[in-house]
């Protein structure tokens, strides 16, 4: 190949995407047949496992998410019983969302699920691929 072709997969968004929906689809089985999630319910999931009650806005600007995905896996998570909604007597347009009990339960499943499923990806790197791994995306999230 000539210095002048364009190779796609040496295109750093193309090669970030292949890597993440890879990454992704492996994970899929744990959320997807065990719970009938889908990618961005589980996002959703997470984001309140993780970081406790928030308004759908804040899981949007975190997880760089769009503010219609969010509202139907909040809609699906809640047919699940896995989350709740409170409105906010304040602003009744505001709804606080947090896990049920349920939801928490599979949260706590789940997390084991991705901490194993981290631990086994990363076990393809060294200990300084990781760190350059992790240094590298890092930086270009915050360009």
């Amino acid at each position: 190949m000539s210095e002048n072709e364009f190779s796609l997969d040496q295109f750093l968004p193309y090669a970030l995407n292949k890597a993440a929906e890879a990454t992704s689809v492996g994970f899929q089985k744990n959320y997807r047949q065990k719970y009938g999630m889908l990618r961005t319910e589980w996002r959703v999931l997470f984001h309140l496992g993780n970081y406790g009650p928030m308004t759908a806005k804040m899981i949007c600007e975190r997880a760089s998410l769009h503010k219609t995905k969010v509202s139907r896996a909040v809609s699906a998570l809640e047919k699940k019983r896995y989350l709740l909604r409170e409105t906010q007597p304040e602003d009744r347009r505001l709804e606080v969302l947090s896990l049920t009990k349920l939801g928490a339960g599979v949260y706590a499943d789940l997390y084991q699920a991705a901490k194993a499923y981290d631990a086994a990806l990363e076990a393809h790197l060294t200990a300084e691929e990781r760190e350059v791994l992790n240094r590298c995306l890092e930086k270009i999230t915050k360009l």
